[in-house]
């Protein structure tokens, strides 16, 4: 697609939507809440309790998956595509950049501290500071990545290159872990995931997350809160 080369003002480029990013919004949610509740599920495991921190910590590691996943992506398909397209971003682009590397840091540091405190379930503290780090820096990251960002890819990327970004977290999703990572993004939409059940998911999904998933997920969450 081609651009007329301007300078990075920022300035949104004008021009007829072309693709629905509210996906990004909807994984952004699901981010803000897994890893804002994360610090009270690390708490609630009682010293030495290696079997209630096992859980605690196969839900952190697939949480830490994810984002590495959607951040992978961006870096992959997005910031490339919208320095072709839309180089008059190429500021807010650049601060996404620096943004992704700070979140890298305590995101490595909970990879890291993960497999002592499963092994332990004692001093979490390394946990808990690496969680307070992600927190912070996505609170920064996320909206502004919704303010700066999302209103571009709309006016330059196709529909199927926005969709993308969904078929590359859905592929990386571990073996055994579909409807904890689906129960996770219902449980963080605020009608608690009814309009994504009805527009993102065929049928037959929509009857096994009813009969099977729902059950499935309740029952790990239950796990997690140590019930």
């Amino acid at each position: 697609m081609p651009a007329t080369p301007l300078p990075p003002s920022g300035d949104v480029p004008s021009g007829p939507k072309t693709c629905d990013a509210s996906g990004m919004a909807m994984i952004h949610r699901v981010f803000r809440h897994q890893f804002g509740e994360a610090p009270r599920l690390v708490r609630g495991v009682r010293p030495g309790d290696t079997a209630h921190a096992a859980v605690v910590a196969d839900h952190l590691q697939l949480i830490s998956s994810a984002l590495h996943t959607h951040h992978e992506g961006e870096e992959q398909r997005l910031w490339s595509a919208l320095d072709e397209r839309a180089p008059s971003c190429a500021s807010h682009v650049a601060r996404m950049k620096e943004q992704h590397l700070a979140i890298l840091a305590p995101l490595g540091g909970l990879d890291a501290a993960i497999p002592v405190w499963r092994a332990t379930a004692t001093d979490p503290d390394a946990v808990l500071e690496a969680l307070d780090g992600i927190n912070a820096a996505l609170s920064v990251h996320l909206p502004d990545e919704e303010a700066s960002i999302v209103p571009v890819m709309e006016v330059t990327l196709t529909e199927a290159e926005a969709r993308w970004f969904g078929e590359h977290g859905r592929k990386a999703t571990p073996k055994g872990q579909m409807w904890n990572t689906l129960g996770g993004i219902l449980a963080a939409q605020p009608d608690g995931g009814e309009h994504f059940l009805r527009t993102e998911l065929p049928p037959p999904v929509r009857v096994l997350w009813s009969l099977v998933g729902r059950r499935r997920y309740e029952r790990n969450f239950a796990a997690l809160e140590g019930r």
